[in-house]
């Protein structure tokens, strides 16, 4: 459970949910709409422990009872719609965890805080069986809808609540953040920042993953000595990077940061603009031997190979012609 003054970014969406507790104008719902780890549930987590806080301030005081209860996610007046299913939210889903559950009055606050997570799971029954909550709630029911995709709720549900969009952060604010709070050094804090587009969340994560920095190595290690390997490294290459199957995503992101890296230098010769600053030498030798047409069909043969995977293609033959394709332009 955090404050509003410890949340990150978007600071337009902060003063709109404090103003709307200071000006006594708070909605029955809201939409969170952001990417992963864009900061959904801490803007709701906040929101919430402020409603409830015994103090009446637009803050969390952290230190009354509804504070502490609110912190160890035991608040009898905030309550987590989960789901049964993995994919889907039902409709007894919401009757049962919001629509009953709401004509029972709070048991010791101001509110009673609904905070769906993943909603854009709710199929459209269940949309429908919220919707008449939503149109005639009690008096003292907020619900707050976290999704990825808000584009996939029903008009009736879109026009009846309040959307609050999620943005990526600016790069240098987000560098300079990560820096003082993380303690990355400065081309570490620039990797972050481009891999995470702009996601303070995955940002932060990233700043202190290890795993993230051994992947990083793998495909620093790998590309740059690839035009050096012969087909039997590159099986052995191929049956490495099946290691990193279920983080492959970031796998060919890091190997778009890195081309895009050298089409940036192949272009200006400027070492500032670059995300892997400390691989300068073998950046500048691999834009002097490549072309501007071979560093483009990299990145789309990079963007197929994602394609592959989506549609199911296997996985090894996958990597087996992207690597070839890497290695021949």
């Amino acid at each position: 459970m955090v404050r509003f003054s410890d949340i990150f970014g978007n600071e337009q969406i902060k003063e709109h949910l404090q103003n709307a507790i200071l000006l006594d104008k708070v909605s029955h719902a809201y939409i969170l709409n952001g990417p992963d780890q864009s900061g959904k549930k801490m803007f709701a987590e906040a929101f919430a422990a402020a409603l409830q806080c015994e103090k009446k301030g637009c803050e969390a005081c952290m230190t009354c009872h509804s504070c502490k209860q609110a912190m160890s996610h035991n608040h009898p007046d905030i309550i987590y719609v989960g789901h049964e299913k993995v994919n889907t939210i039902g409709v007894e889903d919401i009757r049962q965890k919001i629509n009953n559950d709401m004509m029972i009055k709070p048991y010791s606050s101001p509110y009673k805080i609904y905070i769906v997570d993943e909603a854009e799971k709710m199929s459209v029954q269940a949309q429908n069986a919220l919707l008449k909550t939503i149109e005639e709630p009690p008096a003292y029911g907020i619900i707050l809808l976290l999704t990825t995709n808000a584009d996939t709720f029903l008009p009736t549900i879109l026009s009846r609540c309040i959307r609050l969009d999620l943005r990526p952060v600016a790069g240098e604010p987000l560098k300079k953040y990560l820096m003082e709070t993380c303690g990355v050094v400065d081309y570490q804090a620039d990797i972050c920042v481009a891999f995470s587009q702009g996601v303070v969340g995955k940002a932060i994560s990233l700043a202190s993953s290890a795993h993230f920095n051994e992947i990083k190595d793998h495909v620093l290690q790998l590309l740059k000595r690839i035009h050096e390997i012969e087909l039997t490294e590159m099986i052995a290459a191929v049956k490495q990077i099946s290691e990193y199957k279920l983080e492959i995503n970031d796998y060919f992101d890091i190997m778009m940061i890195w081309y895009r890296d050298v089409l940036l230098y192949k272009a200006t010769t400027d070492a500032n603009g670059l995300i892997f600053k400390d691989q300068v030498y073998e950046i500048r030798k691999q834009a002097k031997t490549s072309s501007y047409s071979g560093i483009e069909t990299i990145l789309e043969s990079l963007e197929k190979a994602k394609a592959r995977l989506r549609a199911n293609v296997s996985f090894d033959l996958v990597i087996e012609l992207l690597l070839l394709k890497i290695k021949e332009n």
